[in-house]
């Protein structure tokens, strides 16, 4: 076995004039990897998606499993391909919501030293959409439009005690993050499927996801697709486990 033509190709389209050095230390390995990864995962008959879809996925995956030195090596391929700045910008960010500061620092500082070897001017910008005074109300909005009418009232539900929690979930998950300019809410949704499919442990909120996906365009095909193509970042495991969320959400 060799790499193949495509997996050369498409590696030199990612990495231009770059030369790894795992073909020097690991031969075997890199061409199985870069053969799978590289040419049959994204050959793989009605499982594709385009390039760019498929670098946020990327991008949005190997943040929820704390792969920041994949991160690091995928952000200049994700420009190659047409991801912009204010998008990744964006998909970190919401990163926030769902991993917390504390996972996506480094993932944050990684961005804006590449940008800023790339000479790409920081701050960005700006995306926000709400203020102080309205971001509950545009986030349950934001809720309401992607979930339905049910969440009209969630922020005020739930027992005294954690109320506020439901809260916060509207005025910051949703007020602060998804009201954003940068991103639709259909990219939204899908970087926050690959957030929670990625890390693990989440799988009743990745259902819920997997299903507000559904419900605004980005159907069961869609979602088996991105399974698929961000499958050799992290593994078969978390990847059948959102598989059978799909499949759950798609029941109802």
């Amino acid at each position: 076995m060799a790499i193949t033509e495509f997996s050369k190709a498409y590696h030199e389209k990612m990495f231009p004039g770059y030369v790894s050095d795992f073909l020097r230390t690991d031969p075997e390995f890199i061409e199985r990897f870069d053969n799978f990864a590289f040419d049959e995962v994204i050959n793989q008959e009605s499982q594709g998606l385009d390039d760019k879809t498929r670098f946020m996925a990327i991008l949005a995956t190997l943040l929820g499993c704390q792969g920041i030195d994949e991160f690091r090596a995928m952000v200049p391929p994700a420009i190659n391909f047409g991801v912009t700045p204010v998008e990744i910008k964006e998909i970190t960010y919401q990163a926030v919501a769902y991993l917390g500061i504390g996972r996506v620092f480094p993932f944050l500082k990684a961005v804006n030293a590449i940008f800023e070897e790339k000479g790409i001017s920081l701050p960005l910008e700006g995306q926000a959409m709400t203020t102080t005074e309205n971001r509950r109300e545009m986030g349950t909005q934001a809720q309401v439009d992607i979930f339905g009418e049910g969440m009209k009232d969630f922020w005020k539900s739930g027992p005294e005690e954690s109320r506020h929690i439901n809260y916060w979930l509207a005025d910051n998950c949703f007020g602060d993050y998804y009201t954003r300019t940068g991103l639709s809410y259909a990219q939204r949704e899908m970087i926050t499927f690959c957030f929670l499919s990625a890390q693990g442990g989440c799988e009743p909120q990745l259902t819920a996801h997997a299903a507000a996906n559904m419900k605004i365009g980005n159907d069961k095909a869609f979602l088996i697709r991105v399974i698929s193509q961000c499958l050799p970042y992290i593994g078969y495991p978390r990847s059948l486990n959102a598989l059978a969320c799909v499949n759950k959400a798609a029941e109802n």
